[in-house]
């Protein structure tokens, strides 16, 4: 399903890498900070955002004082430990990664993380050699669902978009993947799994892991 393709671009936390596990333990803290206990719909709220926009929902929702700065930065504190040492790759990632180079394609990122998260994350794991391009959702100027982040990279590679496949794990990541016309294989993850009924009707194709495509 995606060795006719010219290019491949991943998602990074939940889909590339087994990471969303971190960010429910750093909300937690964080909020806890404040004395605010953690809303069970949270996730569900904020999924899809930019980095800067989740920064823009907490302060807004939880009537945060500090800057937007501030809250990334506290954000980029906690979390950058975890992807320095505790954050692994999905099951046949590496292994697709190094297939994908091998055919000559194309291998991008488009994550709503950080690009300091992102590249400490692929550098810990020994992959970032293998990506021709990393963009986050601070490149554009709107973040999942809506196509912009995958349209970019598109654009920089010169390639059209429907010869493109996208990797997701959430459905604003797939919508934005069918909205950028590229095909969308959904990738199984834990931390979404209350929408993976959802997620498996917007992709074009479901996997539990990267083994099955390998």
């Amino acid at each position: 399903m995606w060795r006719d393709k010219k290019g491949a671009i991943f998602d990074m936390d939940g889909t590339l890498m087994d990471s969303m596990w971190i960010w429910r333990d750093i909300d937690i803290e964080y909020l806890g900070r404040f004395g605010i206990a953690l809303p069970e719909d949270l996730q569900a709220k904020i999924e899809g955002l930019s980095f800067a926009e989740t920064a823009v929902y907490f302060q807004e929702h939880f009537r945060i004082t500090d800057s937007i700065e501030k809250i990334q930065s506290d954000w980029n504190d906690m979390a950058i430990d975890f992807y320095r040492h505790r954050i692994g790759m999905k099951k046949g990632a590496r292994e697709l990664l190094t297939q994908m180079k091998e055919r000559g394609m194309k291998i991008g990122i488009a994550t709503s993380n950080s690009v300091e998260l992102t590249e400490e994350c692929l550098a810990a794991n020994g992959v970032a050699d293998l990506f021709d391009t990393v963009r986050t959702s601070r490149d554009t100027p709107r973040g999942k669902p809506f196509p912009d982040i995958y349209l970019s990279v598109a654009d920089e590679w010169g390639i059209a978009p429907e010869d493109l496949i996208v990797f997701e794990d959430i459905p604003n990541g797939a919508i934005a993947g069918k909205r950028a016309g590229m095909e969308v294989i959904a990738v199984a993850d834990d931390y979404a799994l209350p929408r993976r009924e959802k997620l498996i009707r917007i992709a074009d194709h479901f996997i539990e892991d990267f083994t099955q495509i390998l």
